[in-house]
């Protein structure tokens, strides 16, 4: 069962396609992607578009708003307890990270908002998630092809969408194979390639048939958990010995690890109540430090890992906070956000795109990406994911064909990770 809920292909020619294409042993080499999503709506004001005006923030003024590089940034590190302060971020990233402000959500729900940022996509429910697509992809016969902790993982039926919460779930689906998941397997090597061979000639047997859909997808499914048990063998190594204690943390070791093994392309990492309807600046206070340690923690192990330069990292929220203070001293929904990005093929240290003192964004040029207010237009999240996926290299994939993202090429961004 746990096979079954973790390991399902989207069908038998993808398994015997990859299974006779496959020359690689040891699975999915990279690039790896992760997108981290601050669930419920960031204050952008302090984090990487500072407004230091008409009462925009109330922790600090205009005068005192940083930079670092092109970067600019709201001073954070004297009202933080724990985490990362932005100082230290940027100082840390700034020269690797792409930042784009003002984007334009064109509604103020979560659901939609959130939908939207994931997908590109705001009027249909049958688009998957970048992370989702970008997946099966690449790799769809994959053990763990797309993990996901949360916030929306709509898959578009093309790849499995795994949920391994914790990191005992990880060890014990890495060890199917063993006594309770212990280091006793339940056969001897040699009786186990024996079984493998003869499920493998029984499969093929099997599809050559005439089946009904369901009857033949529960036949792949059946087949990638077994077939799949050896593949997730590999994690073992990099399966950290003890869970740890912070949040991002945790979804960071089962990532890695997965990343690592070549079991996995991609994974949706989230942490969530930054929704600040009440007590804003004390809520982003306490968890724009703990997102941006969270993504610290992720990159700093993946250096000891060796991967870090196969990480694509997208870092963002499905909306802003308003520019002005409810009655309860907090911010409620607003439609204009910023994403950020890092990693393999994404030129650092460069800011795109602004909003203005009121937070009201600022048309760009698709050619140029410069402020133009007469032949700009408002970017919105589908000429992100179409960046994205050139980016990726899968804009022309068939799959991504099925998903159309309809942006006129007038509108397409140029240069936009140059």
């Amino acid at each position: 069962m746990a096979g079954l809920g973790f390991a399902a292909p989207v069908d038998w020619q993808t398994i015997l396609g990859a299974k006779a294409n496959s020359t690689d042993t040891e699975g999915y080499p990279g690039p790896y992607y992760v997108v981290y999503n601050a669930s419920g709506g960031w204050d952008t004001t302090y984090l990487m578009d500072p407004k230091g005006v008409d009462g925009i923030n109330r922790l600090y003024q205009q005068g005192e708003i940083l930079t670092v590089g092109n970067h600019r940034l709201a001073p954070i590190a004297k009202h933080i307890a724990n985490g990362m302060s932005n100082e230290d971020f940027f100082a840390k990233y700034g020269s690797e990270l792409r930042v784009f402000n003002g984007l334009d959500l064109s509604v103020n729900n979560h659901t939609p908002c959130a939908r939207y940022m994931a997908t590109g996509k705001l009027d249909s429910l049958a688009y998957p998630t970048f992370p989702a697509l970008v997946a099966a992809c690449y790799g769809a016969e994959a053990p763990l092809a797309f993990l996901t902790f949360g916030n929306y993982s709509a898959t578009g039926n093309l790849v499995p969408m795994s949920r391994v919460p914790y990191l005992q779930s990880l060890r014990l689906l890495a060890r199917a194979d063993s006594v309770e998941g212990g280091t006793h397997p339940y056969q001897d090597a040699f009786a186990s390639d024996r079984i493998e061979r003869a499920l493998e000639e029984q499969f093929q047997a099997r599809v050559s048939d005439s089946r009904l859909p369901r009857v033949e997808r529960s036949q792949s499914m059946l087949y990638a958990a077994q077939a799949n048990s050896k593949a997730l063998q590999r994690v073992i190594p990099f399966l950290p010995k003890e869970q740890a204690k912070e949040r991002l943390s945790q979804q960071n070791d089962i990532a890695l690890a997965a990343f690592k093994a070549g079991v996995c392309i991609s994974a949706n990492l989230s942490i969530g109540q930054f929704d600040s309807h009440n007590n804003n600046d004390a809520d982003q206070m306490k968890l724009i430090p703990e997102f941006l340690a969270g993504i610290d923690d992720l990159l700093t192990k993946a250096e000891a890992l060796e991967i870090r330069d196969k990480l694509v990292v997208i870092i963002q929220s499905e909306m802003g906070r308003t520019p002005n203070y409810n009655n309860g001293n907090g911010k409620d929904h607003w439609s204009i956000g910023s994403i950020m990005f890092l990693g393999p093929g994404i030129a650092g240290n460069r800011v795109i795109g602004a909003t203005d003192e009121k937070q009201q964004l600022l048309p760009i040029h698709p050619q140029t990406l410069k402020i133009d207010s007469v032949d700009g237009i408002r970017v919105r999240p589908e000429h992100i994911h179409q960046a994205l996926r050139e980016l990726a290299r899968i804009e022309d994939h068939p799959l991504s064909q099925r998903f159309p993202l309809q942006v006129p090429a007038q509108e397409k961004l140029q240069g936009f990770w140059g």
